[in-house]
């Protein structure tokens, strides 16, 4: 043992501070919890789970399950830090087949919170009951008979004050905690969830007599997915089912045409794993290639099972994320499982359903197909991924000579400048670039950046007026949305109003549509509610935007003219008209430019070598 020394300042943290310290990895909301507590139900067997909420879980989360529950001396073990009955040892970590292994969760949760925990093993013995506080036991004993376990975490983070005022409002909490449920639902449809909230039961899908634990996995799987999300009763899938000696990969998939603006519902597993892999999504995204419209993604569930000795899941804390040993191999293998699939429902080649690529037709043609001949066509690529704040460096190099474009707006509208006032004078380059004649040389415009831009700066102003027009409609129309969106649009119905909105929530999945905007198209309503919800949680979820300036962002990126969309002569003066009545032409909501601008100098420049 070292002795102590004058000027010793390292010290051995106590077990409870060094337990709250890892709660900030392990618990940072309620879905946190619900998530650990469900996994753990999972792992012991489960195959009734029942959540209970109060406050969207910050005054009370209850998880029971029937699982093998424990015995008093694993009751309470199981609150130490690193205790876990997953492995014993390093070699474990190479075959881990639970959800849980580190032994922190519980001991996370109880550090910040007040718990009481049920468990036992039959229905022949008294179960055992604890009760914890801040971490501490405060009491043990004995209570009536059960098999499976039930745990209340009580007022979370209650002693971490910091922590509890960075949750977010209960609507957005409970959203958070809807979406790990409706995850962790999907991954095991042989087992029954029930979610409460003060009261009011959000999700019920509890097994009926266990018809589907043992039966048709696919109609257990295409029920769940039905029951969980807002997909229509009368969906039809495509269905993955093949396996290798490394890998097996089965699932659903959606048709083409199902495909949405957003990520929204995409749901992939690994050995039973909820994980995030954007090269593997991106492996099912190219497999469909053009059979999707432009900027549009495609319904899948994907189980992917391997090998534990080839798939390390010991990488992110949340657990979230997996590394393959050969990850070439598995994007390939999944790109190819994908798109045979999709040929055989299609009944049809892998491209023969391709949607041309619109560009400038280059005047030759490719090698002979089975098809036919090909004319080769170029298409400029377009990233969804956010770009970067319009005050960087680059964009401010971007911006350069937008000043001379807005000086000289003025002329451009009374048709003066050299003839600018004809249409003749502006071009639409790819169907998707404005290009038009100033006095100092020439501007491109981004159409959909544009657009986005001065839907934003009206959305924006309803939002803050509430002066947003609205249509009625002769027949209001209903729309099916999961627990979780519901949860959402009820948040959202205040600021949806404003746009022009005019919504009524019916029970826990539905919501009535009597009004909407006057400028949405009859017949689109329901279409343009659902895409507003899914890019509002992209945004969230990746840009961390709440509120109306993400309601607002929504709007407009669902609204914009897209890339690829021809426009008249008069529908690109009205956008220029427009985009400069704008706070803000020069940058669209995203921070990337609208438009850049090539001076006549910089032209003379770069053809006048001498």
């Amino acid at each position: 043992m070292i002795e102590e020394e004058v000027g010793d300042i390292i010290q051995v943290m106590p077990i409870s501070l060094a337990n709250k310290i890892a709660a900030g990895e392990v618990v940072g909301r309620p879905a946190s919890v619900v998530k650990e507590l469900v996994e753990n139900a999972l792992d012991a067997g489960a195959d009734e789970i029942e959540i209970y909420l109060i406050d969207a879980g910050s005054s009370l989360i209850q998880v029971t399950d029937n699982g093998c529950g424990m015995t008093a001396r694993d009751a309470k073990l199981c609150f130490t830090r690193h205790a876990t009955s997953k492995i014993r040892s390093a070699e474990d970590l190479d075959n881990i087949h639970t959800l849980g292994f580190r032994g922190e969760a519980l001991a996370s949760i109880a550090a910040v919170s007040q718990l009481e925990l049920l468990t036992g093993q039959d229905f022949s013995q008294p179960s055992f009951s604890l009760r914890l506080d801040g971490g501490d036991v405060i009491e043990e004993g004995r209570d009536a008979p059960r098999k499976g376990t039930s745990i209340a975490v009580r007022n979370l983070f209650y002693n971490v004050p910091a922590r509890r005022n960075f949750l977010k409002r209960p609507q957005t909490e409970l959203k958070h905690t809807l979406d790990m449920v409706e995850v962790l639902a999907l991954s095991h449809p042989n087992v029954g969830f029930k979610v409460q909230h003060d009261k009011n039961v959000l999700v019920d899908v509890l097994l009926d007599g266990k018809t589907n634990a043992d039966g048709d996995r696919w109609k257990a799987l295409k029920d769940r997915v039905i029951a969980l999300t807002s997909t229509p009763a009368k969906t039809k899938f495509i269905e993955v089912d093949e396996s290798t000696s490394y890998l097996s990969v089965k699932g659903l998939l959606g048709f083409p045409e199902q495909a949405k603006r957003t990520r929204g519902q995409q749901y992939l597993f690994v050995n039973g794993r909820s994980v995030k892999q954007r090269y593997i999504e991106h492996a099912v995204h190219s497999a469909y290639e053009y059979l999707l419209p432009e900027g549009s993604f495609p319904f899948f569930i994907l189980f992917l099972d391997i090998d534990t000795r080839h798939v390390d899941v010991n990488v992110h804390p949340t657990k979230s994320e997996v590394k393959f040993d050969d990850e070439r191999g598995v994007y390939g293998m999944l790109r190819a499982v994908v798109r045979r699939a999709l040929g055989m429902a299609l009944q049809t080649p892998d491209s023969a359903q391709a949607t041309p690529l619109r560009g400038i037709n280059l005047g030759f043609d490719l090698p002979s197909s089975a098809n036919g001949p090909k004319t080769a066509t170029y298409s400029p690529t377009y990233s969804s991924e956010p770009r970067a704040q319009w005050g960087s460096e680059a964009t401010r190099e971007l911006l350069k000579g937008a000043v001379t474009v807005a000086s000289q707006h003025t002329e451009m509208k009374a048709g003066r400048a050299g003839g600018i006032g004809e249409e003749g004078l502006l071009w639409q380059l790819h169907d998707t670039y404005i290009l038009t004649q100033i006095r100092s040389g020439l501007v491109v415009i981004d159409q959909q950046a544009a657009h986005e831009r001065i839907l934003y700066e009206q959305a924006a102003a309803c939002l803050q007026e509430g002066f947003g027009l609205s249509q009625q409609l002769l027949f209001p129309r209903k729309l099916e949305l999961s627990a979780a969106d519901h949860v959402l649009l009820e948040a959202l119905i205040p600021d949806l109003n404003r746009l022009g909105f005019d919504l009524d929530l019916v029970g826990a999945k539905s919501v009535t549509i009597k009004g909407v905007p006057a400028d949405i198209a009859t017949g689109d309503e329901g279409g343009v509610l659902d895409e507003i919800i899914d890019q509002y949680r992209l945004f969230e979820r990746i840009e961390q935007l709440s509120g109306r300036e993400n309601l607002a962002r929504s709007i407009a990126k669902r609204g914009a003219v897209k890339a690829g969309n021809k426009m008249s002569p008069k529908e690109m003066r009205a956008l220029i008209d427009q985009l400069f009545e704008c706070q803000l032409p020069y940058a669209g909501p995203d921070g990337r430019p609208t438009m850049i601008t090539v001076s006549g100098e910089e032209l003379r420049e770069r053809f006048d070598k001498r």
